[in-house]
C-alpha cells in the first residue's frame, strides 16, 4: 500500500516588481503550481507558513496536476496546509515556519 502524499496545489512565488523611486523589489504572489510553471517562475514557498517546498508532478500526464509538498515535516506538522497538521488529533494551532524563505 502506498504512503499518502501531501499535495498542496497552490503555494507563493517570487516576483519582481517597480518600486516609486526606481528599481526593483521582489514580492510573494500567491499562484497555482500550473499556472506558476506556466509562468516559468523558480522560487516557491507555502501560502500559509512560508516554509521550504519541493515541486513535483511536472511531468503533465492526463489528470496529474503539478504540486509541492513541505521539505520540512516540521513544517507539514504545524501549517494548515500540512497533511501530518490535518491526521494531528492533539488540538496543535498552526505556526509559521521556523525557517521560512524570504
Amino acid at each position: 500500500m502506498a504512503a499518502e502524499r501531501e499535495k498542496i496545489y497552490e503555494c507563493e512565488v517570487k516576483r519582481r516588481r517597480v518600486k516609486t523611486g526606481g528599481g526593483y523589489e521582489p514580492f510573494w504572489k500567491v499562484k497555482t503550481v500550473a499556472v506558476a510553471l506556466a509562468d516559468s517562475d523558480t522560487e516557491f514557498r507555502c501560502k500559509d507558513c512560508f516554509g521550504e517546498v519541493k515541486l513535483l508532478g511536472r511531468n503533465n500526464k492526463p489528470g496529474n496536476p503539478p504540486y509541492v509538498e513541505h521539505k520540512s515535516a516540521a513544517d507539514s506538522e504545524f501549517c494548515a496546509n500540512g497533511i501530518l497538521f490535518r491526521k494531528a488529533t492533539d488540538g496543535r494551532e498552526p505556526k509559521l515556519s521556523e525557517h521560512p524563505v524570504l
